[in-house]
């Protein structure tokens, strides 16, 4: 899939620099009563079960298993922090939905945490909504922006495992989740395509989130 640059040089190396710097896991929460404090800037990250965030989180980061994943879709129901540069960044992996259930039970359940940390979180700047490239946007994906959206929660798509696809295939998944973003009130409209394995947008992305900041 051909497009034009997102972002300059300049960019995408202040970007490289930004997730080269130290990385460390902070802490698993599962009460708001337990968050960290709010003293730095987050960029959060959710998405279906499985969808690849810590793989995702990983291959930004350059690491292999800082972020780890469940063997069990769905087991992990816990807000992880990871400290990026030195308390310049905390990088959040969220929890994922929609694993074996019905859209809305699936929503519900995510929301009971999830959407209570998104609400009172002064300090977040976005949240990157992981799609699987393979499928796009699902009717559970679509609840959750929903919920984000009422939340008035910023966040922009990123698509993963774009390597498992062809060309064609890719841009007509693009398109789509392009489509999905035009009537979602708190959603950005520029979608990210990566892959961890092959690191396709990793650069575009480790720069958008530098400009976050």
């Amino acid at each position: 899939m051909t497009s034009p640059p997102l972002f300059t040089d300049d960019q995408i190396e202040a970007g490289r620099k930004l997730f080269a710097a130290p990385a460390v896991f902070v802490k698993g929460v599962v009460g708001v009563q337990h968050l960290p404090p709010g003293d730095r800037p987050e960029i959060a990250f959710a998405g279906r079960s499985n969808v690849g965030k810590s793989s995702l989180i990983n291959a930004l980061l350059s690491r292999k298993q800082l972020a780890r994943a469940s063997n069990t879709p769905g087991r992990t129901q816990e807000i992880n922090f990871f400290d990026l540069a030195d308390g310049r960044l905390f990088l959040v992996d969220l929890p994922g939905y929609g694993f074996a259930s019905a859209p809305r039970k699936s929503v519900d359940a995510w929301t009971r945490l999830t959407l209570r940390y998104l609400r009172g979180r002064a300090t977040l700047k976005r949240v990157f909504l992981l799609i699987d490239g393979r499928r796009g946007v699902g009717e559970v994906d679509l609840g959750i922006m929903g919920a984000l959206d009422t939340a008035a929660v910023g966040y922009q798509i990123v698509l993963t495992k774009i390597d498992k696809l062809k060309a064609s295939e890719a841009s007509e998944i693009h398109l789509g989740a392009v489509a999905a973003l035009k009537r979602q009130p708190a959603a950005h409209p520029r979608v990210i395509a990566t892959s961890s394995e092959r690191g396709d947008g990793l650069p575009d992305l480790r720069a958008e989130i530098e400009a976050l900041l």
